[in-house]
Protein backbone atom coordinates (compact mmCIF):
# COMPACT_ATOMS: atom_id res chain seq x y z
CA UNK A 1 0.00 0.00 0.00
CA UNK A 2 1.11 3.55 -0.74
CA UNK A 3 -0.16 6.28 1.57
CA UNK A 4 -1.53 9.35 -0.20
CA UNK A 5 -2.35 11.93 2.40
CA UNK A 6 -3.07 9.24 5.01
CA UNK A 7 -5.25 7.29 2.58
CA UNK A 8 -3.98 3.86 1.52
CA UNK A 9 -3.72 3.12 -2.21
CA UNK A 10 -2.81 -0.31 -3.55
CA UNK A 11 0.60 -0.15 -5.26
CA UNK A 12 -0.98 -1.94 -8.22
CA UNK A 13 -4.44 -2.65 -9.56
CA UNK A 14 -5.32 -5.42 -11.98
CA UNK A 15 -7.66 -4.67 -14.87
CA UNK A 16 -6.86 -6.85 -17.89
CA UNK A 17 -3.29 -6.89 -16.55
CA UNK A 18 -1.52 -5.49 -13.46
CA UNK A 19 -1.19 -1.69 -13.58
CA UNK A 20 1.27 -0.03 -11.16
CA UNK A 21 0.57 3.22 -9.32
CA UNK A 22 2.63 5.77 -11.30
CA UNK A 23 1.33 9.01 -9.83
CA UNK A 24 -0.74 10.32 -6.96
CA UNK A 25 -1.88 13.58 -5.44
CA UNK A 26 -4.86 15.43 -4.04
CA UNK A 27 -7.45 18.01 -5.05
CA UNK A 28 -7.71 20.88 -2.62
CA UNK A 29 -8.58 24.53 -2.23
CA UNK A 30 -7.29 27.21 0.08
CA UNK A 31 -9.83 29.37 1.90
CA UNK A 32 -8.56 32.03 4.33
CA UNK A 33 -5.17 30.29 4.61
CA UNK A 34 -6.85 27.00 5.42
CA UNK A 35 -6.19 24.10 3.09
CA UNK A 36 -9.32 22.06 2.47
CA UNK A 37 -8.64 18.69 0.86
CA UNK A 38 -11.37 17.12 -1.25
CA UNK A 39 -9.98 13.93 -2.77
CA UNK A 40 -6.86 11.78 -3.01
CA UNK A 41 -5.99 10.50 -6.48
CA UNK A 42 -4.04 7.49 -7.70
CA UNK A 43 -3.07 7.11 -11.37
CA UNK A 44 -2.41 3.55 -12.56
CA UNK A 45 -0.87 3.06 -16.00
CA UNK A 46 0.55 0.10 -17.90
CA UNK A 47 4.36 0.50 -17.62
CA UNK A 48 4.60 -0.15 -21.36
CA UNK A 49 3.68 3.53 -21.73
CA UNK A 50 7.41 4.32 -21.43
CA UNK A 51 7.96 2.92 -24.94
CA UNK A 52 5.60 5.61 -26.29
CA UNK A 53 7.38 8.48 -24.50
CA UNK A 54 11.00 7.96 -25.60
CA UNK A 55 11.09 11.42 -27.18
CA UNK A 56 11.23 12.86 -23.63
CA UNK A 57 14.08 10.69 -22.36
CA UNK A 58 16.47 12.72 -20.19
CA UNK A 59 13.95 15.39 -19.20
CA UNK A 60 13.48 16.14 -15.51
CA UNK A 61 10.16 15.69 -13.71
CA UNK A 62 9.88 19.47 -13.38
CA UNK A 63 10.30 19.93 -17.14
CA UNK A 64 7.78 17.21 -17.94
CA UNK A 65 5.17 18.60 -15.51
CA UNK A 66 5.12 21.83 -17.56
CA UNK A 67 5.07 20.11 -20.95
CA UNK A 68 1.48 19.71 -22.17
CA UNK A 69 2.62 17.94 -25.33
CA UNK A 70 4.14 15.25 -23.09
CA UNK A 71 0.84 14.77 -21.26
CA UNK A 72 -1.06 14.69 -24.57
CA UNK A 73 1.17 11.73 -25.44
CA UNK A 74 0.49 10.15 -22.03
CA UNK A 75 -3.25 10.47 -22.70
CA UNK A 76 -3.10 9.16 -26.28
CA UNK A 77 -0.62 6.30 -25.65
CA UNK A 78 -2.38 3.00 -26.46
CA UNK A 79 -2.08 1.47 -22.99
CA UNK A 80 -4.57 0.83 -20.17
CA UNK A 81 -5.06 3.65 -17.68
CA UNK A 82 -7.03 3.63 -14.44
CA UNK A 83 -7.84 6.42 -11.96
CA UNK A 84 -8.76 5.73 -8.35
CA UNK A 85 -10.16 8.72 -6.47
CA UNK A 86 -10.88 8.55 -2.74
CA UNK A 87 -13.10 11.11 -1.04
CA UNK A 88 -11.51 13.04 1.85
CA UNK A 89 -14.17 15.70 2.41
CA UNK A 90 -17.72 14.51 1.96
CA UNK A 91 -19.85 16.19 -0.69
CA UNK A 92 -22.97 15.38 -2.65
CA UNK A 93 -22.36 13.29 -5.74
CA UNK A 94 -24.30 15.88 -7.71
CA UNK A 95 -21.65 18.50 -6.86
CA UNK A 96 -18.90 16.30 -8.25
CA UNK A 97 -20.99 15.45 -11.33
CA UNK A 98 -21.64 19.11 -12.10
CA UNK A 99 -17.96 19.93 -11.60
CA UNK A 100 -16.95 17.18 -14.03
CA UNK A 101 -19.64 18.26 -16.49
CA UNK A 102 -18.65 21.93 -16.57
CA UNK A 103 -14.93 21.19 -16.89
CA UNK A 104 -15.44 18.65 -19.68
CA UNK A 105 -17.98 20.89 -21.43
CA UNK A 106 -15.61 23.88 -21.40
CA UNK A 107 -12.80 21.77 -22.85
CA UNK A 108 -15.09 20.38 -25.56
CA UNK A 109 -16.42 23.83 -26.43
CA UNK A 110 -12.88 25.21 -26.72
CA UNK A 111 -12.13 22.46 -29.26
CA UNK A 112 -15.45 22.89 -31.09
CA UNK A 113 -16.50 19.38 -30.15
CA UNK A 114 -19.55 20.09 -28.01
CA UNK A 115 -22.58 18.78 -29.91
CA UNK A 116 -25.84 17.08 -28.91
CA UNK A 117 -24.17 13.66 -28.51
CA UNK A 118 -21.61 15.09 -26.07
CA UNK A 119 -24.31 16.92 -24.15
CA UNK A 120 -26.31 13.69 -23.84
CA UNK A 121 -23.26 11.73 -22.67
CA UNK A 122 -22.50 14.35 -20.01
CA UNK A 123 -26.12 14.34 -18.84
CA UNK A 124 -25.85 10.58 -18.26
CA UNK A 125 -22.73 11.09 -16.12
CA UNK A 126 -24.43 13.83 -14.07
CA UNK A 127 -27.42 11.52 -13.61
CA UNK A 128 -25.14 8.67 -12.48
CA UNK A 129 -23.63 10.82 -9.72
CA UNK A 130 -26.89 12.63 -8.87
CA UNK A 131 -28.19 9.99 -6.46
CA UNK A 132 -24.84 9.26 -4.80
CA UNK A 133 -23.52 10.72 -1.59
CA UNK A 134 -19.75 10.94 -1.36
CA UNK A 135 -19.04 10.02 2.23
CA UNK A 136 -15.43 10.10 3.40
CA UNK A 137 -13.49 7.15 1.94
CA UNK A 138 -15.97 6.59 -0.90
CA UNK A 139 -14.12 5.53 -4.05
CA UNK A 140 -14.66 6.79 -7.61
CA UNK A 141 -12.84 4.96 -10.39
CA UNK A 142 -12.32 5.70 -14.06
CA UNK A 143 -11.08 2.83 -16.19
CA UNK A 144 -9.76 3.61 -19.68
CA UNK A 145 -9.07 0.32 -21.49
CA UNK A 146 -6.82 0.53 -24.50
CA UNK A 147 -8.96 -1.91 -26.50
CA UNK A 148 -11.77 0.62 -26.87
CA UNK A 149 -12.32 4.34 -26.59
CA UNK A 150 -14.80 4.02 -23.76
CA UNK A 151 -14.49 4.86 -20.08
CA UNK A 152 -16.05 2.89 -17.27
CA UNK A 153 -16.90 4.93 -14.19
CA UNK A 154 -17.33 3.15 -10.87
CA UNK A 155 -18.49 4.29 -7.45
CA UNK A 156 -18.45 2.48 -4.13
CA UNK A 157 -19.17 3.73 -0.64
CA UNK A 158 -18.86 2.43 2.92
CA UNK A 159 -16.28 -0.17 1.90
CA UNK A 160 -18.92 -2.07 -0.10
CA UNK A 161 -17.11 -4.13 -2.68
CA UNK A 162 -19.97 -4.03 -5.12
CA UNK A 163 -19.51 -0.81 -7.00
CA UNK A 164 -22.05 0.87 -9.22
CA UNK A 165 -20.72 1.37 -12.73
CA UNK A 166 -21.60 3.13 -15.96
CA UNK A 167 -19.97 3.26 -19.37
CA UNK A 168 -19.18 6.43 -21.30
CA UNK A 169 -19.04 5.65 -25.00
CA UNK A 170 -18.70 9.15 -26.45
CA UNK A 171 -15.03 9.37 -27.49
CA UNK A 172 -14.82 13.16 -27.18
CA UNK A 173 -16.18 13.10 -23.63
CA UNK A 174 -13.85 10.23 -22.67
CA UNK A 175 -10.85 12.16 -24.00
CA UNK A 176 -11.75 15.27 -22.00
CA UNK A 177 -12.27 13.30 -18.78
CA UNK A 178 -8.71 12.02 -19.26
CA UNK A 179 -7.55 15.59 -19.82
CA UNK A 180 -9.37 16.79 -16.70
CA UNK A 181 -7.21 14.49 -14.58
CA UNK A 182 -4.12 14.00 -16.77
CA UNK A 183 -3.96 17.12 -18.94
CA UNK A 184 -0.66 18.58 -17.75
CA UNK A 185 -0.79 22.25 -16.74
CA UNK A 186 -4.59 22.45 -17.15
CA UNK A 187 -5.33 19.33 -15.09
CA UNK A 188 -7.51 19.33 -11.99
CA UNK A 189 -4.74 18.30 -9.56
CA UNK A 190 -1.26 19.83 -10.05
CA UNK A 191 0.19 17.59 -7.31
CA UNK A 192 -0.88 14.49 -9.27
CA UNK A 193 0.68 15.81 -12.49
CA UNK A 194 3.92 16.60 -10.68
CA UNK A 195 4.06 13.11 -9.13
CA UNK A 196 3.32 11.41 -12.47
CA UNK A 197 5.95 13.54 -14.24
CA UNK A 198 8.59 12.59 -11.66
CA UNK A 199 7.82 8.87 -11.91
CA UNK A 200 7.82 8.87 -15.71
CA UNK A 201 11.05 10.89 -15.79
CA UNK A 202 12.67 8.18 -13.64
CA UNK A 203 11.21 5.36 -15.76
CA UNK A 204 12.48 7.05 -18.93
CA UNK A 205 16.00 7.32 -17.53
CA UNK A 206 16.30 3.54 -17.03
Amino acid sequence: MVMVDEIPFPSEITTTKPLPLLGHGITDIEIHFLQIKFTAIGVYIDPEIVAHLQKWKGKSGTELAEDDEFFDSVISAPVDKYLRIVVIKEIKGSQYGVQLESSVRDRLAADDKYEEEEEAALEQIVEFFQSKYFKKDSVITFSFPTTSNIAEIGFSSEGKEESKTMKVVNENVVEMIKKWYLGGTTAYSPSTISSLANTLSLELSK
